[in-house]
């Protein structure tokens, strides 16, 4: 029995509550104990004060009720311009520079014009440039160097010029 095995059996005892469970297969044992979550057996009583509800012939000078506390108001977000977003046209592997240790295409804040070279994503042994197709400033990188993406995945926010 192999670890992929054993851990599809857990998920599959997760799956239908099996709190114990052990199989023999030739010389390999398992057995698979899940511990179970503390239960209260009895809940105690429930007690509530309760106040009579003023009558009409009770004290008239009584003090009226606290107004609740003044919470100042949070000033309210300034409204952003929209930002472009460049999505990647395929699937592959994220390189944000032209090889391991050479400085990346772009940098947060660095000025890009349409056509611009941003990155480049790998398919299947091919090295794809991705372009600007807005001119801006580039506002966040949103995906990390070597990592796989899908298609459609938002690669660069970018602030258009206006």
């Amino acid at each position: 029995m192999n670890q992929k095995e054993i851990k599809e059996l857990i998920e599959f005892l997760i799956e239908k509550d099996i709190a114990e469970f052990e199989l023999e297969r030739g010389d390999v044992k398992v057995r698979i104990k899940r511990a179970s979550e503390p239960v209260q057996a009895h809940p105690g009583p429930s007690y509530f004060n309760v106040h009579p509800a003023p009558s009409a012939a009770s004290d008239v000078s009584a003090s009226p009720p606290a107004a609740p506390p003044v919470v100042p108001k949070e000033p309210e977000p300034v409204p952003e311009e929209p930002l472009h977003m460049v999505k990647s046209p395929i699937v592959g592997t994220f390189y944000e520079s032209p090889s391991p240790g050479s400085p990346p295409f772009v940098k947060n804040g660095d000025i890009v014009e349409v056509g611009q070279l941003l990155c480049i994503v790998e398919a299947m042994k091919l090295m794809n440039e991705i372009e600007s197709d807005v001119a801006g400033e580039v506002v966040k990188k949103l995906i990390a160097n070597g990592q796989p993406i899908e298609y459609g995945q938002e690669l660069f926010a970018i602030r258009p010029r206006k």
